[in-house]
């Protein structure tokens, strides 16, 4: 039950370790992801779909990328980003889906836009869960950020990889690769790189 923080972990270092040697991020990926056709299928039809690498982008928005496999399926987010007063704003997620054969491609779709907003609420201001002699200090949602409809990005797209191999899990894939998409893009705008989850602003 680790991927959330250890899929920020390694997605966020991948994207500074291509920064480092002057690669771009997904040629990067694409690079370490050669022998795994599921993760490599996920990225490219995000990629493919978002319009990087070929649209430009407004004065001050960015694209951040991650990918990351948890229960079976592989879930790569392509986010567009800009900075207001400190804070990320999500212009648009594009997702590309390995879940092997999608039973019920609608039902894909609502779970990764749900497990996306989850993710994304792991970044807002007061998603922090506190201690205090022992005792977790939040209890309920009147003292614990989610995300709402005013977090929400106002393009979301959901893509699905083809194939007719055993379905795999989607309840909960959608959830860890939107943080370091969003974190990746941040970094790219501002040059500082985001090392705990709520975000700092």
């Amino acid at each position: 039950m680790g991927h959330t923080h250890t899929g920020y972990v390694m997605e966020t270092l991948v994207d500074e370790l291509a920064h480092a040697a002057s690669i771009d991020p997904v040629a990067y990926r694409r690079a370490l992801l050669v022998k795994h056709p599921r993760h490599l299928a996920a990225l490219n039809l995000a990629v493919d779909k978002s319009g990087y690498g070929k649209e430009r982008l407004a004065d001050g928005h960015a694209w951040g990328v991650a990918v990351h496999e948890s229960f079976g399926s592989v879930v790569a987010y392509v986010a567009e980003v800009s900075m207001k007063g400190g804070a990320p704003v999500v212009h648009s997620v594009t997702a590309g889906v390995h879940c092997n054969f999608a039973v019920n491609p609608r039902s894909v779709a609502a779970q990764i836009q749900g497990g996306m907003m989850m993710g994304l609420g792991m970044t807002l201001p007061g998603a922090q869960i506190t201690l205090k002699d022992g005792q977790v200090q939040q209890s309920n949602w009147h003292d614990y950020r989610i995300a709402n409809h005013a977090d929400t990005p106002p393009q979301i797209a959901v893509y699905i990889v083809p194939s007719a191999d055993a379905p795999s899990g989607i309840g909960e894939p959608g959830t860890p690769p939107i943080a370091p998409a969003i974190a990746n893009a941040m970094a790219r705008l501002t040059g500082k790189r985001q090392r705990s989850l709520p975000f700092e602003t």
